[in-house]
């Protein structure tokens, strides 16, 4: 059961523009103590110790409300056509049952959501969207397009189950079978007859599930399940760790990249599938970047001086011989590597690996090294083992 402590929402409520999760309440009354926005929507991002959390994602597990991960829902006999229309990665290939993880850009190559992409079926596709008005945009390039779909946003809300001791609580929750659950791919279950879809993907770099709830009424049922299987289990409730997600450098929207920001200054050239037939939105423009190169590139950098306290709250400024050349987008303190870590957008002279640079915080100058990125298991080991 959950435990008897109460906290009254409105105390914390903006207002109505800003929308509760099917998982707020659930939240607040296992120890929530700070909110934020992203979608329109609140998440929680405090449970009282960050650093805990962090240990409790990485040597147990965690659950977390990540509603905020609205679906874009396309469907319609032209579906498949118009997602890719939306995407400059392929997805001739993608089959029903599985995530790839795509870049939307504009006309001029900008980012505007980096979402997980889910092949319900033939005709039916979800976007698992970043903080953007994706649905807005679909929208737009829908009623332009001439192709026969519909776009929604549909009542499910994702739940994250993260950490290594993940796999043993989804499978006492919900079947022994889910043991077996490939890397980025997604499975249809019930609870109490109420539909729910289960993929092997998630915010953190470590083992972990989503579950996408597809009854909103139904958010502290799951909830409260999930902590009852889990609990004895070593999961604890828990919010998305920017110490983990940085670790494993995974970029983030509006604070790592934006509409100003291309693919290819971000090293996802992996995502960019230029030479397939569809005229996909921004092939033209990706392919003059992709030509005439990029002058900037998205690095990792260990910063030195005393520990970061928090996160850094506004892009610093990087020098190179007194000059500025970039600025840092994230930055934390990572117990575990004992280290301010922090990820930057900075100008190619000052992109190599060991190029010394200075970074300028509001406590001052810190010394700055260029470091290779993810910092901590490098080749997602954790997240994609069997």
């Amino acid at each position: 059961m959950a435990p008897s402590q109460t906290h009254e929402f409105a105390q914390l409520s903006f207002g109505t523009q800003v929308r509760k999760s099917p998982y707020t309440d659930a939240a607040l009354r296992w120890g929530a103590t700070g909110l934020s926005v992203y979608n329109h929507m609140y998440i929680p991002r405090d449970f009282g110790d960050h650093v805990q959390n962090f240990w409790n994602l990485v040597n147990d597990a965690i659950l977390c409300d990540v509603a905020v991960e609205r679906q874009v829902e396309i469907t319609g006999p032209d579906a498949a056509e118009f997602t890719q229309l939306l995407c400059p990665r392929d997805l001739s290939t993608c089959a029903v049952g599985q995530c790839k993880y795509v870049i939307l850009v504009d006309q001029d190559g900008g980012v505007i959501n980096d979402p997980i992409l889910l092949k319900l079926a033939e005709d039916r596709f979800w976007l698992s969207i970043a903080d953007s008005d994706v649905i807005l945009w679909a929208k737009g390039v829908a009623v332009n397009s001439g192709l026969d779909v519909t776009i929604t946003e549909p009542d499910v809300s994702p739940l994250q189950l993260q950490g290594p001791k993940s796999r043993d609580i989804l499978c006492a929750a919900f079947g022994e079978d889910l043991r077996d659950l490939k890397y980025y791919r997604f499975v249809e279950r019930e609870l109490n007859g109420v539909p729910l879809i289960i993929s092997r993907t998630g915010w953190s770099s470590e083992l972990g599930y989503e579950i996408f709830l597809r009854d909103g009424s139904a958010g502290d049922d799951l909830w409260e399940y999930l902590m009852e299987i889990g609990g004895p289990m070593g999961l604890h409730p828990g919010h998305t760790s920017s110490i983990r997600r940085i670790e494993g450098a995974m970029l983030s929207y509006q604070a790592d990249m934006d509409l100003s920001v291309n693919p290819f200054e971000l090293g996802m050239d992996r995502l960019i599938d230029l030479d397939i037939e569809a005229a996909f939105i921004g092939k033209d423009a990706l392919r003059r970047i992709r030509e005439t190169g990029v002058s900037r590139r998205f690095v990792g950098l260990e910063l030195g001086g005393e520990p970061l306290v928090g996160s850094n709250a506004e892009n610093w400024a990087i020098e190179l011989d007194g000059e500025t050349v970039g600025y840092v987008t994230s930055a934390v303190y990572s117990p575990r590597l004992e280290k301010t870590i922090g990820l930057a957008i900075v100008e190619n002279d000052a992109a190599e690996i060991g190029t010394e640079l200075v970074t300028h915080d509001p406590a001052g100058a810190r010394p700055t090294v260029v470091v290779p990125k993810p910092f901590y298991d490098p080749k997602k080991s954790l997240a994609a083992s069997s």
